[in-house]
């Protein structure tokens, strides 16, 4: 037998409704704060990753899937999201259109990862870009759109940390003193690590080797080294949140996985197991990076695996599953027949009903209307044909009551 790929996995029809439920939740939301959804290639040119994503990054490293094409073209398949949208942006003439240009997305990604919960080689990512605002309020919109996200899912044991990283001024002053705390020790971190000495030693602290970790325990703080309006932008995010109530604690250590992040960083981290939920921040500097114009920018993205993983823990008893409203049970081929067109009539008017189309006797009907757990039954056979009325019984009291099968805003009206 076939089997799926190590690190993919089917989501199957009783997980898919929780899937459904929370992207629902985020479209609707989204577009409350007018973004509008943006879908782009699996496929990508290598060069967009190792040019927007970052050579130093374990993305591009370590994880990303890539091969030449049978026209020798170096291809990757998409590791994040945000590249590919900003990419979308520039080549597609958004930045023609009113800003802030705001889009979201829901797409699959590709890692070559070390499979774990929560941890897969094909994921999927909900996440959201902001084009065109330098503002501190930019950064504190998309905050709060996130925050609003994790209350409409009911999760409360989530907590977000926050973080500036500068701009690339700053961000210099920065890497020389980090350099001149790892130096002393650089023989003994790891070989990833001695290659981003040079390269970009904030991808040091990223490390997830525990030797690694422990070396960098005393590291200097990039708060120490931001420049004046990294500073102001930075006390600006904070007032606001603090204004608007929303909690958060300030982590000097986030630095986050990609090279394309300036000034504010931000994760919301599960209180459950200690895992980042959602992240995101400010990249100023990737439409440039990328060919475009410079155009300052903010989003987030968060991996539904995870997600839907810290969504159950907070909704333990949250029933998603949709179970049949209406089963429409015949006798005879008369009745078949009529019931066919009948059920048809119902989904007309929103109602989800089903009747056998497996040749099964009444009884096997009834015991398969009682096994998907319909709501209601209606039998039918040549006597309800020939006076317009039938039984429709509440299959969880088991009382039955005539009605009239044309009328069917009174059918609408008990089962709803």
């Amino acid at each position: 037998m076939i089997q799926k790929l190590k690190g993919t996995r089917d989501i199957l029809p009783k997980e898919v409704v929780t899937w459904q439920y929370i992207e629902k939740i985020a479209k609707n939301l989204f577009e409350k704060y007018g973004y509008n959804e943006i879908r782009t290639p699996v496929i990508e040119s290598l060069d967009l990753f190792q040019r927007g994503v970052g050579e130093t990054t374990d993305v591009v490293q370590k994880e990303m899937y890539n091969f030449e094409d049978k026209g020798g073209r170096k291809i990757a398949l998409r590791p994040e999201g945000t590249a590919g949208v900003v990419r979308a942006y520039i080549e597609d003439g958004l930045a023609s259109e009113p800003s802030p240009i705001k889009l979201w997305y829901k797409m699959s990604m590709y890692r070559y990862e070390n499979v774990q919960k929560g941890r897969q080689r094909e994921f999927n990512q909900i996440g959201a870009e902001l084009f065109g605002s330098d503002s501190f309020m930019a950064d504190v919109e998309v905050i709060e759109m996130c925050n609003k996200f994790f209350e409409k899912l009911n999760i409360k044991d989530i907590e977000l940390n926050i973080n500036s990283i500068g701009c690339p001024e700053c961000r210099n002053k920065y890497k020389e003193a980090l350099r001149d705390f790892i130096r002393p020790n650089l023989d003994k971190y790891c070989d990833t690590c001695k290659t981003r000495f040079e390269k970009n030693p904030l991808r040091i602290l990223d490390c997830k080797e525990e030797t690694c970790k422990k070396l960098n325990q005393n590291a200097p703080k990039i708060l120490d080294y931001l420049c004046d309006d990294c500073k102001a932008h930075f006390e600006n995010v904070k007032n606001t949140l603090n204004e608007l109530g929303i909690e958060y604690k300030v982590d000097s250590n986030i630095v986050r996985g990609l090279d394309y992040y300036t000034r504010t960083v931000f994760e919301f981290v599960s209180k459950i197991d200690g895992l980042t939920v959602l992240g995101g921040g400010r990249y100023d500097g990737l439409a440039e990076e990328l060919g475009g114009a410079k155009t300052p920018a903010v989003g987030f993205a968060t991996g539904m695996e995870r997600l839907i993983g810290v969504f159950l823990d907070n909704n333990p008893d949250l029933n998603l599953e949709k179970n049949m409203q209406i089963f429409v049970a015949y006798i005879g081929d008369k009745a078949n027949l009529y019931a066919t067109k009948y059920v048809e009539k119902l989904r007309e008017n929103e109602i989800y009903a089903e009747k056998d189309i497996m040749g099964r006797s009444l009884k096997a009907q009834l015991k398969y209307a009682d096994k998907k757990q319909a709501k209601f039954v209606i039998t039918i056979g040549d006597n309800e044909i020939e006076t317009g009325k039938a039984p429709l019984k509440n299959m969880a009291t088991g009382e039955s009551e005539e009605i009239d099968l044309n009328d069917m805003q009174v059918i609408i009206n008990k089962i709803m």
